[in-house]
């Protein structure tokens, strides 16, 4: 009988330790609260295109905004780029924009954007893209990463990783 308890305690243990350990993983891939002032440093950005061609964040201000980081190398942003894309074709004319942000280089987003199209604006965030997600609640600075703003310029919605069909479905119920 003391043997049955000793191996029922320490399996609750080793259960417990267990559920802790993916508890403070989640917490570090979790997204986190968005830091003072990061809504109004981002309106107040403006990126440059994979071409040159200039990407104002504030002229996309007051309509619902799905923002992507991602790049070329990150296997889950480029198998969610097309879901993002049908998102804006059947999302924009109920007001919805869409905006990529590539946390790469120029030359593999311009070659990558050849090969898929893509019907919505993309902005160069290079490696600053990634402290700019940190400041939006990305606290591992993941990729893919995405964020909803609004019509109001307010953060409503972050995910770490991959979006789904369902996550684009709720948030589309927002504009």
């Amino acid at each position: 009988m003391k043997l049955q308890r000793r191996t029922v305690l320490m399996t609750g243990a080793a259960v417990t330790a267990a559920g802790a350990g993916a508890w403070v993983s989640w917490q570090r891939i979790a997204p986190q609260v968005v830091l003072s002032g990061a809504e109004a440093a981002f309106w107040a950005g403006a990126f440059e295109g994979p071409n040159g061609e200039a990407v104002n964040l504030a002229g996309m201000r007051g309509r619902p905004l799905l923002v992507n980081f991602w790049a070329t190398w990150c296997p889950p942003c480029v198998e969610e780029l097309p879901l993002l894309n049908a998102f804006n074709t059947a999302n924009a004319p109920q007001g919805w924009q869409v905006l990529g942000l590539a946390v790469d280089q120029p030359s593999a987003v311009r070659g990558f954007l050849q090969k898929l199209p893509l019907n919505f604006p993309v902005g160069m965030a290079g490696f600053a893209g990634t402290e700019l997600s940190r400041s939006l609640g990305n606290p591992s600075g993941s990729l893919p990463y995405t964020v909803v703003f609004g019509d109001e310029g307010t953060v409503l919605h972050r995910k770490i990783g991959k979006v789904s069909e369902a996550d684009l479905a709720q948030w589309a119920q927002l504009g």
